[in-house]
């Protein structure tokens, strides 16, 4: 229990971002395969023990990159060779983009480069999976591993037959989540490792999902819902660090703005969707990135352009931006959300100016970049590395507008 509950800690200093996407569209994602990519085992959680399918990382020591803390970023600058505005000092790469192959790994980069996440490994190094939100049994997840110097190695397959793979969440004990968002989705448990074959887990509800964020203290998940009544989930294990039992509920808001949790009696939504069973739960409009940092749950509404914070202690909900009150109304399109060791949050936008903004405890919101002359996409994705040196995100769909021209970027910080 102490190996545990040390993974646990060290994880909430995992710098992972969860993206977000578009609008539900009915299909079925029936099966899981993965396939082998060179030396491309997935790790536990930062420093942690073993994660199934995964060798642990070595870590315990504090992320020291210049992402760790993002006060006074200053200004964006012109556009760089790879279209992108940053503050000065940051640059960028591009990674991958759909339908190339990477590098000389065999493996064709996905399209629609959707949610993401990295995992350390016990060379120094670390896994990047990305999400495809291809509908029709053509989504899955793919997975770039770079080693301790950040020189890509090597990319794989870790699911296929899947059916538009949105965004998701990383697990505590290294595995990858992956959420399928239209009305029969399901979310996917995946190992980065290239050698496990991907498993569904069916009590994490059959709904749109959207993101999920797991409680490094006491194991629970939290999961988002893409529709305009969506609800807010928790899913509680029966036993730490395996999803394939437990129970799950919806959030009830009261008029004191306090969360309670009601059980959903039919997860799998044979007769009734999920969002219905309870009556008296609360909708949220568009539900969309969520992530756990320090007992608060951070989660974004497309609808109505907030992110929200809830303290899983108390269950006080908040409102931490609204574009309709913020005196700095510069993010619109909220979508993926994550939180820096500093505090800071940030938000991705689908649409808007493509931005990701850093919305700073007590501060002012502070865009950190934007993507240019791509006004058909979307910005998913972005996760950073075990250190907090570098930033990867996707333009979905590129500066052509379609789902073939995804484009994976790499942005580093100069040290802070």
């Amino acid at each position: 229990m102490a190996d545990a509950r040390l993974l646990r800690r060290t994880f909430v200093q995992l710098g992972v971002l969860l993206a977000a996407c578009g609008d539900d569209s009915e299909s079925s994602g029936t099966s899981s395969s993965s396939t082998s990519g060179a030396g491309g085992r997935g790790s536990g959680g930062a420093g942690g023990t073993d994660g199934a399918g995964g060798t642990g990382g070595e870590g315990g020591s504090p992320p020291i990159g210049g992402f760790t803390d993002l006060s006074n970023l200053g200004p964006l600058q012109e556009p760089d060779e790879n279209g992108l505005r940053l503050p000065a000092g940051f640059t960028s790469r591009i990674i991958a983009r759909s339908s190339e192959m990477v590098g000389s790994s065999g493996y064709v980069w996905h399209s629609a480069p959707d949610g993401g996440a990295t995992f350390p490994t016990s060379d120094g190094g670390w896994i990047y999976t990305s999400n495809s939100e291809l509908n029709a049994g053509l989504g899955g997840v793919g997975a770039m591993r770079f080693d301790a110097e950040g020189q890509l190695v090597d990319a794989y397959s870790i699911l296929t037959g899947t059916s538009r793979n949105c965004a998701g969440g990383p697990t505590p004990w290294g595995t990858w989540l992956s959420c399928e968002e239209f009305g029969g989705g399901q979310v996917w448990e995946c190992y980065v490792d290239g050698q496990t074959t991907a498993v569904v887990r069916p009590g994490l509800g059959v709904f749109s999902h959207e993101a999920v964020a797991v409680d490094p203290a006491t194991g629970h998940l939290y999961l988002t819902e893409d529709r305009p009544d969506g609800r807010l989930y928790r899913f509680r294990p029966d036993t730490d660090a395996d999803l394939s039992a437990g129970v799950l509920e919806a959030a009830e808001v009261s008029a004191q703005n306090v969360v309670s949790w009601l059980e959903v009696p039919d997860p799998s939504a044979a007769n009734d969707p999920t969002r219905n069973q309870v009556p008296s739960s609360t909708p949220f409009d568009g539900g969309e990135g969520i992530w756990f940092f320090e007992g608060t749950v951070f989660f974004t509404t497309k609808g109505d352009n907030r992110v929200w914070a809830l303290e899983v202690g108390t269950g006080a909900l908040t409102v931490l931006y609204d574009a309709a009150t913020s005196p700095t109304p510069i993010l619109t399109g909220v979508d993926n959300v994550t939180v820096t060791p500093s505090g800071d949050v940030l938000v991705a936008e689908d649409g808007g100016d493509m931005q990701i903004v850093v919305l700073p405890p007590g501060g002012t919101p502070t865009p950190l970049v934007q993507v240019v002359g791509h006004a058909s996409s979307e910005v998913t994705g972005p996760a950073f590395d075990p250190a907090h040196r570098r930033l990867y995100f996707s333009s979905q769909r590129g500066s052509a507008g379609n789902s073939a021209s995804g484009i994976t970027f790499e942005v580093t910080a100069p040290d802070r």
